[in-house]
């Protein structure tokens, strides 16, 4: 049979109350927390949210478009190098017409044919040019920063081409990604072009006559020429100084692609040797860029007046250097890498790019009528 349960006492039932009331807090209490504390090994592997910038649409149109300009007026101006040394002419032999008289593209479309002699000089620039692009283009592949292809700059210059660039449209993550971006570029058309010189310098014939626009020439030059000379297949303009040789059209490539490597290397600004800087110490990126710009206004007075063009680019560029994370560090193999780029600096820069371009005989042929 079924009987009552038993009565129980006050001080039982107290208890018994007080203990519901206490369970029913840390129910209540658990149920508001909606993170409760987790483990550190939990807390470690703990999903975050990880923002990826959006890559932009490539305008494939636009690079191929200046790809093809740049092809163009390159073969201009190598067609008359080229007509010009078959002649036994100086490369920079210029006449009355103005500005057609380095890109005389008025000649060399009145005879279509005659753009076949610019391949040389134009198919080896563009080479030099597009491996120091790529360089950089494929180290942000590597690192997922998203770049743009190379744009090339078609001009009405002396040699046909103001250069490349690329637009780097996210953020470097690392300081060892900046430092590789930024060397890789410089290293590769320093490679081409010296593999250019090589192979070219060899080709070049006395010079017969003065040239309109003589060229200074960086130690690179002068050492391989020096090579050149000394050994057994040199020929009759490999003995001469440089300055008395009439460089082959793919010569002056490679000695454009060495101007063009120890401008990108300077350490400034933005430049590809003010990135270097920045990757291997960013608070002597400025002081080091305002000690270029002083290192340059004097050599702009007394070798090349174009090194004050390239200070005032050097003094915009340096305001504000994107900011990257500081770790992990340069340090170990990149470090002897750096100090290639800074070999490779002084191997390639030309303090006098051009003869008598100084500020003094600009100003001074201004004041006089020359």
């Amino acid at each position: 049979m079924l009987g009552r349960p038993p009565s129980c006492s006050g001080a039982a039932k107290e208890s018994g109350l007080a203990a519901a009331k206490s369970a029913l807090a840390k129910a209540q209490t658990s149920m508001s927390d909606p993170s409760p504390p987790l483990t550190s090994t939990a807390e470690y592997y703990r999903p975050m949210p990880v923002w990826v910038p959006r890559a932009r649409k490539q305008r494939y149109w636009l690079h191929a478009l200046l790809l093809l300009l740049t092809v163009l007026t390159t073969l201009v101006v190598g067609a008359h190098m080229q007509d010009n040394f078959l002649r036994n002419q100086p490369v920079f032999s210029l006449n009355d017409d103005g500005l057609f008289s380095f890109f005389p593209i008025g000649w060399a479309f009145s005879q279509p044919s005659r753009l076949l002699l610019g391949i040389p000089f134009a198919g080896t620039l563009m080479l030099i040019l597009l491996a120091h692009e790529m360089g950089h283009y494929l180290y942000c592949k590597r690192y997922g920063v998203f770049a743009t292809l190379p744009f090339f700059i078609p001009a009405p210059t002396l040699i046909g081409t103001l250069g490349a660039f690329i637009r780097i449209r996210s953020p470097i993550r690392s300081r060892t990604a900046l430092f590789d971006i930024g060397i890789a570029g410089p290293i590769a058309g320093f490679v081409v072009a010296l593999v250019v010189l090589v192979a070219s310098l060899g080709l070049s014939k006395p010079l017969l006559a003065v040239s309109d626009i003589q060229l200074g020439y960086p130690l690179i030059f002068e050492l391989m020429h020096r090579l050149l000379a000394s050994s057994s297949a040199a020929n009759s303009a490999a003995t001469l100084p440089l300055f008395r040789a009439n460089l082959h059209p793919v010569a002056l490539a490679a000695w454009v692609g060495m101007f063009a490597t120890s401008l990108n290397l300077l350490p400034g600004g933005q430049l590809d040797g003010g990135h270097i800087v920045f990757s291997i110490a960013p608070r002597a990126h400025k002081f080091v860029s305002r000690l270029t710009i002083l290192i340059l206004l004097p050599m702009a007075v007394y070798f090349w007046a174009g090194w004050l063009v390239w200070a005032i680019l050097l003094e915009i560029s340096s305001f504000r250097h994107p900011q990257v994370a500081d770790l992990p560090r340069v340090s170990g193999w990149r470090i002897w890498l750096a100090v290639f780029g800074l070999i490779m600096l002084i191997l390639t820069l030309t303090p006098a790019p051009f003869a008598h371009s100084s500020l003094r005989e600009v100003v001074q042929g201004i004041r006089t009528g020359r």
